[in-house]
């Protein structure tokens, strides 16, 4: 299917069929609302041809209700003019909005002291919430029509309720969450009751369309085939669209890291729904698109969308997207930071980041990760760019990747630097040393940390991402012992996945270094591939402003 083609959700007409997925962004005011650094990164996404935008999962007014710090919210009719000028911003691109609302029950952060609730008391990261009471219930249904009304107020298009990811709506879905025997439970129909009853108070409240999130998985034990997500989904009444994403608890989720193939959440829907259907799932390239549309009837953007927001635009030009390596680093520090994208400075900095228009040349020493950035932001800026590389290759240590899953994905960065060379007519001059005085800026030399001593018995306390791929790249002949804590740079869907592939090599874990361990460099923020991006992109912007002086 061609991906430009228009398509009506309800009476909505969305101008082709790419949604930007909703992600936690954590650039809301601590009340909610959202804000400029808020409005113009989704704006962007509209900007980039995105026909549809849907909100971060947003929480309605009622008790503990929130997810996340700086979580988006629909909770106060004083919140309407601000999300009025989004939904302006949005549409003045051609594009549609949609309003995600969310309770985060069992999973909710406490605000009160008080403890979360959810359908049933079943233990949530550690902690036993209270089961609901068929006034809590009746009352979180009232809250998520009151948010849909501040929605529809606000200039929005639609409004998708989060039915995945363990949250509350999910928890009433879940066999493994849901243990009531009232009518709320036991059954699939009274399963269907809490959603179902929500939508139908929303759709008294508003004209707009509804749909659903929903996880057609679960990755957990004791979790649900996409059988049963996809019964789910044709069982519900009167929803304009379900959007498949998949996960309750444990990894991958929808955010697959890069040991998954593409699509890895469409490989499990065994059949076309009988629903107007949109999927998630690291859909990152114009082929995963094509491939995707012949199944359901939108693709659903997430990571991609932050790694290059005019990814339809590009896809609709023939020029190649930055792509998403789907590494988990910089896009899943939500607890603790604000949205941002490992392979692209700009995400989350909307604001502030500026391409200038300015003329003449200049000369970069080094086509490694930083260099090849810089170059690209000056040749943006209209500048013509020579850099000089003294190896016969560009994109520097990523050419040293072993592990073969992530080698393959990181590679598509280099294609990438080779793409963008080309279009912007970047010169580069491959096996040519130069000297610093003979070029503007110097980023000929990357960071790199001391390699690992090979030996017969090697013990490794390290969680430096070198050190890791190393390490499998030595155990097939050496033993290698690594310590538990040598992970904790990774997410819970890597950690799980490089411990398999580590173990199956000969590689032992412990849980404490002890005197054998020659090797001990833990490092909070080490210096990774988005190191070299930032510092790539602030030398070319430094560079910049001193042409202005």
């Amino acid at each position: 299917m061609n991906p430009f083609e228009e398509i009506y959700i309800g009476d909505c007409l969305i101008k082709n069929r790419f949604a930007m997925a909703p992600m936690i962004s954590s650039l809301a005011d601590v009340d909610g609302s959202t804000n400029e650094v808020h409005m113009k990164y989704l704006t962007e996404r509209a900007a980039g041809g995105f026909g549809l935008i849907i909100t971060e999962y947003s929480f309605v007014p009622s008790r503990n209700s929130r997810g996340s710090r700086n979580q988006l919210s629909f909770a106060r009719p004083d919140q309407e003019p601000r999300f009025n000028r989004m939904a302006e911003n949005i549409h003045s691109y051609g594009s549609k909005i949609f309003a995600q609302l969310v309770h985060a029950g069992g999973k909710a952060i406490t605000e009160n002291g008080e403890l979360p609730f959810a359908p049933s008391p079943v233990m949530y990261n550690g902690r036993m919430p209270k089961e609901m009471s068929e006034q809590d219930i009746e009352d979180v249904i009232d809250a998520f029509a009151l948010s849909a009304k501040i929605a529809e107020l606000s200039g929005f298009d639609g409004i998708e309720l989060h039915g995945a990811h363990g949250y509350l709506v999910h928890e009433f879905l879940s066999p493994a969450l849901n243990k009531r025997n009232d009518r709320w439970g036991g059954s699939l129909e009274n399963m269907l009751r809490f959603p179902q009853e929500i939508i139908k108070r929303v759709r008294e409240e508003v004209s707009i369309p509804v749909g659903i999130r929903l996880s057609l998985y679960e990755d957990d034990q004791d979790g649900y085939p996409p059988e049963h997500g996809l019964k789910i989904a044709e069982s519900l009444k009167t929803v304009d669209y379900i959007h498949f994403s998949a996960g309750r608890n444990a990894p991958p989720g929808s955010s697959a890291p890069f040991y998954y193939p593409n699509a890895h959440i469409l490989k499990r829907l065994t059949r076309k729904p009988s629903v107007k259907t949109m999927i998630v799932g690291s859909i990152t390239d114009k082929e995963t698109v094509e491939n995707v549309l012949e199944t359901v009837d939108m693709v659903s953007i997430g990571r991609e969308s932050l790694a290059d927001s005019f990814f339809p635009e590009k896809i609709r030009k023939g020029i190649m997207p930055r792509p998403c390596i789907r590494c988990n680093q910089a896009c899943r520090n939500f607890a603790h930071g604000q949205v941002r994208c490992t392979v692209n400075y700009e995400t989350g900095r909307e604001t502030v980041f500026q391409i200038q228009e300015l003329h003449g040349d200049v000369k970069i020493a080094g086509a490694g990760v930083a260099g090849m950035e810089a170059a690209i932001y000056l040749a943006r800026c209209g500048m013509h760019v020579t850099v000089f590389e003294k190896s016969g290759n560009i994109g520097g240590q990523i050419n040293d990747i072993y592990e073969t899953n992530q080698k393959n994905e990181f590679s598509k960065l280099v294609s990438f630097y080779r793409a963008e060379a080309a279009r912007l007519g970047i010169e580069l001059k491959l096996n040519h040393e130069v000297s610093e005085k003979d070029v503007d800026i110097w980023l000929a030399e990357g960071h790199r940390y001391p390699e690992i001593i090979e030996k017969d018995e090697m013990c490794v306390d390290s969680n430096i991402y070198a050190h890791l791929d190393e390490c499998l790249r030595l155990a097939g002949r050496r033993k290698i012992v690594m310590t538990e804590r040598s992970l904790s740079s990774l997410d819970r869907s890597r950690q799980n996945v490089f411990r398999k592939i580590a173990q199956d090599s000969g590689i032992t874990f412990v849980k404490e270094p002890d005197d054998r361990f020659s090797v001990s460099i833990i490092e909070k923020k080490q210096n990774d591939l988005g190191t070299a991006v930032r510092k790539g992109v602030s030398e070319a912007m430094r560079f910049a402003s001193e042409l202005r002086w």
